[in-house]
Order: C-alpha cells, then structure tokens, then sequence
C-alpha cells in the first residue's frame, strides 16, 4: 500500500505565480509576474503584473512597491520612474521593482482588487490556491520577502484619509531591526516620522516582511485624487534617498542637516484612542488644519446630517493633545470610518 503525501502548509507550497525575470540575471529586465486566474470569458487566463529587475555585482537585495493599494498613486508614478531611469552601473547589489503590486486595483483605481474583492494589504501570508489577491501575497511571502535585505512599501490614505506627507514604520520588538528602520525611515528626510499601530484588522505586508527579519520601510503620502506636485517631489527624491542610505542605489545620501533643514519630528499612535472614528453617518466637516497641533479636549472635526438640518453636528474630539496627522478625504463619511489621527511626539531615543 503506497503512503500518501505529506501534505504541504500553506506557508511552503509551491507558488502559481510564473515570472518572466530571472533575479539572478546581471543586468536589467522588465517582465511581468502571471499570476494565474479565470473569468467569465478567460478559462485560462493570467493577469500580468509589471516588475523590473536590476542586479549588478554584490551588494544587498531591496524590494520596492506601490500600488499595495490600488488607489494610491506618488508611489506608483516613483518606481515607475525608478524603472525606466535606473541601469545596472546606478545599482549594487539587486533592486526589485513593482510599480503596480494590486494591478487589477491600480487600473480600476479602487482600493480593494475588483476581480476578488480583496484587500491585499490584509492578505497575507496568503495562499497558492487562493483568490489572486492571496496568491499575490504568498509569492512575496514565500519568494520576494526571502530574497529581499530591504522591503520598501510606498502608502497614501488614497481616497479615505489625508495624510501630512511622513515616512512610517511599525515599532517592531527586535531591537537591531528596529534601530535599522528607524535610521531608513529619517532617510526619507519627510518633516515627519510616523510610528503606527495596526488597528483594521492583521494580514498587512509590512508584518509578513518584519517576521521575516526584514528592514522595512513604509510612508503615507498624502492622500486623496488630486496629488500636488510637492507630494509626488518628496515620495520619488526620498524613496531614491532610501535606496542610497541603504547602498543599493549609488551616491552619498542626503540629510535634513545636510539640506539645512531641522530634525524630523517623531510622533506615535500606538493607542487606538489615537484613531477617531465617525460615531454616525453624514457629513464631515474638518476644523483643523491637517498638521496642526490640537489640545486635549479639542473638537477637531464635526458630523453634520443632511436629513436634520435642524441637529447640531456632532464632535469629533481630540482625547489627548498632539499633531493631527490625517483626517477623513471624501466628505461623506459612513458610521465607523476612521475619520482623524491624532499623534504624538516621541523622543527618538526612546525608539531605539
């Protein structure tokens, strides 16, 4: 009687995923990730996924993406711009680069993917045989993440939340990885550095990439459809910083005090009394200067009711003093839609 085989985890099956690039390869390539699905009117169809690869000589592996959510563009439009610029002599070591990581999002300009209704950003580690969002998260766990020194995910608040432009990152408990993240992160050279708390939910791809030992960093910039020129300006010259600072692209990096410019301030939301969220549906209106410093006890924002007229709105208030760091984009918010952030400064020291 033959034995059965072993059966395979989720975690270590073989990924679905073909890619048209080899990593190994010196030299440049643009290709494409086919990720395989059906629809309606493809039985064996495969949706293309734009990645370039830059390899040249020893040096460390940086993985750099946008478009974690489709809706989020500076990042998007930054390593694009990376993939069509960069050869192989401005490159040591190896450069991954995917403009578009949710592709069917990007192009529908939605958040979620419309082909499975996935939020990428709450799907991993994912699964070989799952829904295309999950396959795409278990390639980059089970194949890009272990390849990767550096893992680089570019975020705006897209249409839900503006964000004041800042590099991100978690406060991961390694303490050598930490202080590597945090030194990545002020070499974004944003006025602010942010330190967050996930408080939507698990699944996000920073996480996946930190467990895996990973130096990880991620940025809000911005947020919303219209994106001014200055935001697009800080997202491509700091993500080319970044890669500097790490030494994967070449040249000196650059920073604050080499640009005359004082220190980034730190400022943490740990606490999820830090993160307001509409009490009822209606409409929001903002009382604050997104950036501002706000007092304990503040009304930052308010709800009005389209059908009362006649009701006082009701007051989005800050429960501590700190800098508002986002607020709600479209101005019809839903009852538990995050509509502030309040965060609050924190000695760099203290982070490390």
């Amino acid at each position: 009687m033959s034995k059965k085989p072993a059966a395979t985890s989720p975690a270590t099956s073989p990924s679905p995923i073909h890619a048209t690039v080899d990593f190994d390869l010196p030299g440049k390539q643009h290709g494409h990730l086919m990720v395989p699905y059906s629809y309606n009117l493809g039985g064996w169809a495969n949706l293309l996924v734009p990645i370039t690869v830059i390899k040249n000589g020893d040096g460390p592996t940086a993985l750099a993406s946008g478009g974690n959510h489709g809706d989020e563009y500076p990042g998007q439009i930054a390593i694009m711009k990376l993939c069509r610029n960069l050869e192989p002599s401005h490159v040591r070591g190896r450069l991954i680069l995917i403009p578009s990581l949710n592709f069917p999002a990007a192009k529908a300009s939605t958040r979620l993917s419309p082909l499975d209704g996935m939020n990428l950003n709450r799907a991993f580690p994912g699964k070989a045989d799952g829904s295309v969002t999950s396959i795409i998260a278990h390639y980059l766990t089970t194949v890009l993440f272990p390849m990767a020194d550096i893992v680089i995910d570019i975020h705006t608040g897209g249409r839900s939340m503006d964000f004041v432009p800042c590099a991100t990152m978690h406060l991961v408990p390694d303490l050598k990885q930490r202080a590597t993240m945090t030194a990545g992160v002020e070499a974004w050279n944003t006025d602010i550095s942010f330190v967050y708390a996930d408080v939507a939910g698990s699944g996000l791809l920073p996480v996946e990439a930190e467990n895996q030992g990973k130096i990880v960093v991620t940025t809000e910039m911005g947020g919303g459809e219209p994106v001014p020129s200055g935001v697009h300006t800080i997202t491509q010259v700091g993500l080319s910083n970044v890669l500097r600072h790490f030494g994967v692209l070449t040249g000196e990096p650059v920073t604050r005090q080499g640009l005359g410019l004082p220190p980034t301030r730190w400022v943490q939301a740990l606490s999820r009394d830090d993160y307001r969220f509409a009490p009822e549906s209606g409409v929001f209106e903002a009382l604050v200067p997104l950036g501002a410093d706000v007092a304990t006890g503040q009304t930052v924002a308010q709800i009005h009711f389209l059908e009362r007229p006649d009701r006082e709105p009701v007051p989005i208030i800050a429960p501590t003093s700190g800098v508002l760091l986002a607020t709600r984009g479209p101005a019809l918010v839903a009852q538990g839609d995050c509509v502030a952030c309040i965060a609050h400064d924190v000695d760099l020291a203290s982070l490390k």
